[in-house]
């Protein structure tokens, strides 16, 4: 499950860039590039990290992820599927891994 999260989270940044070079802009969608730098100075968790952290935490199965940086935090947000079929986000701070808030969609 690891595997196919990560491809979500590295595939998302490179997407904003190519609405970029288009005329369009996506400034909550991180830039690959910058992903890769924070989590190498260890200002944010990477997301094998984070995943271990949250396992426990999360109210249901994980279904997808990106990452957004808001107001200069990184946030892991999560959504979850719970076994009668209800969506969830859990946003989760890239740089502890504490869950900041659940919010039922």
């Amino acid at each position: 499950m690891a595997v196919a999260v990560s491809a979500l989270v590295l595939a998302a940044p490179v997407s904003a860039k190519r609405d970029r070079d288009r005329g369009g802009e996506h400034e909550h969608e991180p830039e690959h590039d910058a992903v890769r730098d924070a989590v190498a100075r260890g200002e944010i968790k990477s997301l094998a990290d984070i995943i271990e952290a949250v396992r426990g935490k999360l109210p249901g199965e994980m279904v997808g992820t990106q990452l957004e940086r808001k107001h200069d935090t990184w946030l892991y947000e999560f959504r979850t599927v719970d076994r009668d079929g209800r969506l969830f986000e859990v946003y989760v701070d890239a740089a502890n891994g504490e869950v900041v808030r659940i919010k039922e969609k």
